[in-house]
């Protein structure tokens, strides 16, 4: 494909990024930017003919997704993670689009914890990925970010998109200190916090999750998921309520 580029972003994605790679053979560009890896991420990524490999800093998710955007040749970009695998049967619709600059397309994302599909805890998404750089991009958020696809016309892509975000119980406690990080930073002095909150938001979470969306039936993985969500929403309020507490002990020292 000469006239999409796959962009992604990476920071010691060494464990996922060659399956992610191995999926975008047909592409004639792949860029990829790789924010502080330590790992063999990069030695990896220049090992595929098809690899722009840049290496910059990270501005939160959604200004760094733009920024690795302006380095594609072409202006339609496809933005995938590191850890997100095209199917044949996706590839086969991407190939078969006669492009228009007045659409987005979502792709139907089904995710994994290793190999076994979460089917209650995370169900499929639709997401928009597919996009004219010329016309839109992301927003600026430092997590949760999105394509801006309002007043488009949005088409949902045949085939799906696997996701594999956690391979072992460690990648859950890495991405919820960074996650709640970007959280309590994108929030400091605009939105209040508490100990108490963080403690409820927690158990809520945890029941949505786990009983709610039925996240048992998902087995073992359901356990670990309806846990990992508890845990990174009382660190990411409890981060927010002390980021709160140092921007206002500051602010007195300096009056």
């Amino acid at each position: 494909m000469k006239n999409i580029s796959c962009v992604i972003i990476a920071k010691n994605a060494a464990g996922s990024l060659p399956k992610t790679l191995d999926s975008l053979a047909d592409f004639s560009e792949v860029v990829v930017y790789d924010n502080g890896s330590a790992d063999a991420t990069q030695a990896l990524a220049s090992q595929y003919p098809n690899v722009k490999l840049v290496c910059g800093e990270f501005l939160g998710f959604g200004e760094t997704k733009n920024h690795a955007a302006s380095f594609a040749s072409n202006d339609w970009i496809l933005s995938l993670d590191a850890d997100e695998v095209v199917t044949p049967e996706l590839l086969a619709a991407i190939s078969s689009l006669e492009l228009q600059p007045e659409r987005v397309y979502r792709l139907v994302r089904v995710n994994y914890y290793r190999n076994h599909e979460i089917r209650y805890c995370w169900k499929q998404e639709h997401i928009t990925r597919l996009y004219n750089r010329s016309r839109t991009g992301f927003n600026d958020y430092k997590v949760h970010e999105f394509v801006l696809d309002d007043g488009f016309d949005v088409v949902v892509m045949d085939g799906i998109l696997k996701h594999y975000p956690y391979t072992n119980l460690s990648d859950f406690l890495q991405k919820a200190d960074r996650y709640s990080t970007l959280f309590a930073q994108e929030r400091r002095g605009k939105k209040s916090s508490s100990p108490a909150k963080a403690v409820l938001s927690a158990w809520f979470s945890f029941l949505k999750k786990y009983l709610f969306k039925l996240g048992f039936l998902d087995g073992y993985p359901g356990l670990v998921i309806s846990v990992s969500h508890m845990m990174t929403n009382f660190y990411k309020y409890l981060k927010l309520y002390e980021a709160n507490k140092d921007r206002s002990e500051s602010r007195k020292s300096e009056v």
